[in-house]
């Protein structure tokens, strides 16, 4: 880890282990938006972390990023953080200057079918948008739509939000537009779906953070918990379900800082940033599948309690694991991918991560 990496880390332990309390995610879930746990992760500078410093950014990659979307995981940030940094580094990749956060991330085709008109600087879009993550607290949505990025006014009079939520009470809203103008549009140059591809990288670093709190939390709890005169982590069988738990949690956690290393080079387009975003996704939300069944067998009835706080990390892996691609869908793509390349090109592809194009 470089030496920024670790002062962002440290940065962001600070400020999550001393803001993000059981008030304040019981007061997100009651309906309240953190107003002023923003405005402290945007004096921090975290939504810009992955911004180039001429751009008004820290100059950061995604290894960089890591620890700031680890950390929304691990405390169960209730902010549109993990959106805003994906969003401001591709406005910033596109040469769109990145305005003031919070920011979300739409990917055209895959969170519903618009119509977007219009070439160079002049674009409307039509149609609607479905799980958009945080859109009603958000004042700008970046657009993927092929080669080309759109950055959108979500105020504007033509776009309307419909409040949604996912089953961590975090907002996947609908968004539909109207004849909505572009505020700027520009080529992307980083592939297919970037918008999709590093969103999912995004969740899959934050899925890591969450297994690894309910991980500390069950190894806290099997200590603590006495039954039948001793702790119940003494029992042999518990000691193996904590020890599948931590593998798990090893696993996912060394494919995501790879994806993240590996998108960090070359701008975003280093070969090998699909394949080991693929990999990551698949990896972290197999993991989290494992990670909050054990967790939940371990602490037993207190867990499903909402007076305990288990429930915050586990129900936004079951949320996490199903957005920007499921675990499901991506093994897909890279078995497809797989089968296409046939017995000659099978190995080199998996060997060389070269088996899905950027």
């Amino acid at each position: 880890m470089s030496e920024l990496t670790n002062m962002i880390a440290d940065s962001a332990q600070r400020l999550f282990d001393d803001q993000v309390t059981k008030a304040r995610l019981e007061s997100f879930e009651s309906g309240q938006w953190q107003r002023e746990l923003w405005a402290m992760c945007a004096g921090n500078g975290f939504p810009l972390v992955a911004v180039p410093e001429e751009a008004g950014g820290t100059g950061g990659g995604w290894s960089e990023a890591y620890p700031i979307l680890r950390g929304v995981g691990y405390w169960q940030v209730p902010l549109p953080l993990a959106e805003t940094i994906v969003a401001a580094a591709l406005l910033a990749r596109a040469g769109i200057e990145v305005p003031e956060g919070p920011l979300t991330l739409i990917e055209n085709g895959r969170q519903g079918e618009l119509v977007v008109r219009g070439d160079g600087a002049t674009v409307t879009l039509d149609g609607a948008a479905r799980a958009v993550p945080w859109a009603r607290a958000c004042g700008w949505a970046v657009v993927g739509d092929g080669e080309r990025l759109a950055l959108v006014d979500l105020k504007d009079a033509s776009v309307k939000v419909v409040p949604h939520q996912n089953v961590a009470a975090e907002p996947r809203d609908g968004v539909s537009f109207a004849g909505t103008r572009a505020a700027a549009v520009a080529p992307h140059g980083l592939g297919i779906e970037p918008v999709w591809m590093f969103g999912a990288m995004a969740r899959a670093a934050s899925m890591v953070g969450a297994i690894e709190r309910v991980l500390d939390q069950s190894v806290q709890y099997a200590n603590e918990r006495v039954q039948f005169g001793r702790p119940i982590g003494k029992n042999q069988a518990i000691q193996q379900e904590l020890a599948v738990l931590a593998g798990e949690a090893a696993s996912a956690r060394m494919a995501v800082r790879i994806a993240c290393d590996t998108a960090s080079q070359a701008g975003g387009v280093a070969p090998g940033t699909r394949f080991d975003v693929a990999v990551a996704k698949v990896r972290a939300g197999e993991a989290a599948g494992i990670a909050a069944g054990i967790a939940h067998q371990t602490h037993g009835a207190i867990g499903f309690t909402y007076e305990h706080t288990l429930h915050f990390s586990t129900r936004r892996l079951w949320s996490w694991r199903a957005e920007f691609g499921s675990d499901a869908q991506w093994a897909a793509e890279l078995g497809r991918a797989a089968i296409a390349a046939g017995s000659g090109g099978f190995w080199a592809g998996i060997t060389q991560r070269s088996l899905l194009s950027r």
